[in-house]
């Protein structure tokens, strides 16, 4: 199994948080602050340097008024799209 964090799925996930991010209207800062953490938390998996559990990304769909059932096919969606190299 590939450990980069760059593997399809990874790239998919971080589409994922980006979108519903930006689809809630929220800046990396307000999604933070949100969450009650610093601004480089969201900035940290976005870009993949942090990796998130379940419920982490529970919390992240929470605040921004995503169903973890709409994020999950987003996310499924998002993996069979072809990926930029």
């Amino acid at each position: 199994m590939q450990k980069s964090i760059y593997t399809k799925e990874q790239k998919a996930l971080i589409k994922t948080l980006r979108h519903i991010r930006k689809r809630a209207n929220l800046s990396q800062s307000e999604l933070a602050a949100k969450l009650g953490k610093p601004q480089s938390f969201v900035s940290k998996y976005e870009s993949g340097e942090r990796r998130l559990d379940f419920l982490e990304i529970r919390s992240i769909c929470i605040a921004a008024k995503f169903s973890v059932k709409d994020f999950v096919e987003l996310f499924e969606r998002f993996l069979k799209e072809k990926h930029e190299a």
